[in-house]
C-alpha cells in the first residue's frame, strides 16, 4: 500500500488505479443498508441475505468504477494527463490536470460518468425484463439497475463537487466568459443541496407519517458535509486558478540589469544606483561575454550577483575585484520568456523554483526583469 493513498491495483489510461482504505468502510455500509432490500427482493436466500448484500455491493463498485473510467477517458481524449482513478469512502474520483480545459471539454468530461450509469442501468433492466432463470440473478439485476439509475440522477443533480454542478460550472463558464463565475454558481447550488438532502432525509419520512431512520439522517449528515466542503474547496481553488490567469510580469517583476562577467564590483555598484531604484532591490545578472563557453550564447544570462556578497566587498578590493567572484551561477531553467504570463508564467516559475529563487525575465535576449518565486506565491 502506498503511504496514506491506497493499493495501486493496476494502470488505466496511463494513471494507477487506487483501492482507498476507505473504500472497504463504503463495502461494509453499503452491504448492511443492502439487507434489507436483498431480503425484500429475494426472500429465499435467507442466510445468505448478507453475502446477496455484498455482491450487489460490489456490482455497484464496478459501477462505479466504469463511471470513473469514462471521466479518465474522455479528459484523456481531450489532452488531459489523468494522474489517477480511485475508488474511495464516496464511490471515487478521477484527477487529471485541467489546464487545456474549455467550457464544452469540461462538461463532457463531467456528463460521460452518469452517462455511462445511464446505459448500465437500461442494460440490466433489460436483462432483469429478459431473465427467466434465478431469482438471485434477477434480484442482482433489478437492484443493479436502479442503484445505476440512482447514481446517475444523483451525480447529474447541478451543484458541485457532483458531475452535475460541473455542467453547470461550465454552462456559466460558457455564457459569461468566466470559469470562476461558473465556479461561484455551481459551488453555492451544491452547498444548498448539502442541507436540502439533510432536510429530505428528515421531512420526507415525517410528511409521509413514517418515523425518521436515525442511520439514514447520520448518512446524509455525512454525505451533505463532504459535499458542502467540497463545494468549499473547489470554490478556492477556482480563486487560486483565477489569480494565476491573471499572473502578469509586468505587475510583478523587479528592476534587473545585464552585466558582463568581467567588469568590477565598484562599477557593477555604480551600474545598480544608475538604474534609479535602490541598490539592494536591483538584481544584478552575469551575462556570456562576446566569447563564451561552448553551448552558451553570448549576451545569454549565466549568474547571478549576490547583493550581501557585493556590499560586503571594502571599497579598495572593489576598485578591482571581477563582480563573478560574488554571484552565483544561474541555471537555464530559471532564464525565463518575458511575453509568459497567466498559467504558463505559473508554471516556469514552479519548475524554476527548486534550482533558483529568482527567474530572469528576458526579451528578444535582453534582461527586462527579475521575478522571485516568492512574489509569485504572495500575488495568489
Amino acid at each position: 500500500m502506498e503511504k496514506r493513498r491506497g493499493w495501486v491495483v493496476g494502470r488505466i489510461a496511463g494513471a494507477p488505479v487506487l483501492l482507498k482504505p476507505s473504500a472497504l468502510l463504503m463495502v461494509g455500509v453499503l452491504t448492511l443498508l443492502f439487507v434489507p432490500t436483498v431480503r425484500t427482493v429475494s426472500p429465499e436466500l435467507g442466510s445468505q441475505t448478507l453475502l446477496g448484500a455484498f455482491v450487489v455491493v460490489v456490482m455497484l463498485m464496478v459501477s462505479v468504477f466504469l463511471h470513473e473510467l469514462a471521466h479518465a477517458f474522455a479528459a484523456r481524449a481531450h489532452g488531459m494527463v489523468v494522474q489517477e482513478l480511485a475508488l474511495t469512502l464516496w464511490g471515487g474520483h478521477t484527477a487529471y490536470t485541467d489546464t487545456r480545459s474549455t467550457p464544452r471539454s469540461s462538461a463532457v468530461i463531467a456528463v460521460v460518468g452518469p452517462l455511462t450509469n445511464v446505459v448500465l442501468a437500461a442494460l440490466a433492466w433489460f436483462a432483469y425484463q429478459a431473465h427467466t432463470g434465478s431469482s438471485a440473478v434477477a434480484m442482482l439485476l433489478y437492484v443493479t439497475a436502479y442503484a445505476n439509475a440512482a447514481v446517475a440522477i444523483f451525480n447529474l443533480l447541478p451543484g458541485l463537487p457532483l458531475d452535475g454542478g460541473q455542467v453547470t460550472e461550465s454552462v456559466v463558464w460558457a455564457v459569461t466568459g468566466s470559469r470562476l463565475s461558473g465556479t461561484v454558481a455551481a459551488a453555492w447550488t451544491g452547498r444548498v443541496l448539502a442541507v436540502a438532502l439533510v432536510a429530505a432525509a428528515i421531512a420526507v419520512p415525517t410528511l409521509g407519517g413514517y418515523r425518521v431512520e436515525l442511520l439514514v439522517v447520520v448518512w446524509a449528515a455525512i454525505i451533505g458535509s463532504f459535499m458542502w466542503t467540497s463545494a468549499t474547496a473547489a470554490l478556492t481553488q477556482s480563486r487560486r486558478r483565477a489569480k494565476i490567469d491573471a499572473l502578469d510580469p509586468r505587475l510583478l517583476a523587479r528592476p534587473a540589469v545585464a552585466v558582463s562577467a568581467d567588469v568590477t564590483v565598484e562599477r557593477a555598484r555604480e551600474i545598480a544606483l544608475a538604474v534609479g531604484a535602490e541598490a539592494a532591490q536591483v538584481q544584478l545578472v552575469l551575462v556570456a561575454g562576446p566569447q563564451p563557453e561552448a553551448g552558451v550564447a553570448a549576451g545569454q544570462p549565466v549568474g547571478l550577483v549576490d547583493h550581501d556578497a557585493l556590499a560586503a566587498v571594502p571599497d579598495d578590493a572593489a576598485r578591482t575585484a571581477p563582480v563573478w567572484t560574488v554571484s552565483v551561477a544561474l541555471p537555464t531553467v530559471a532564464v525565463v520568456d518575458a511575453a509568459l504570463s497567466g498559467a504558463d508564467l505559473f508554471t516556469a516559475v514552479l519548475h524554476a523554483a527548486p534550482h533558483a529563487p529568482v527567474c530572469i525575465l528576458v526579451h528578444d535576449g535582453d534582461v527586462v526583469g527579475a521575478l522571485h518565486a516568492t512574489d509569485v506565491a504572495r500575488s495568489i
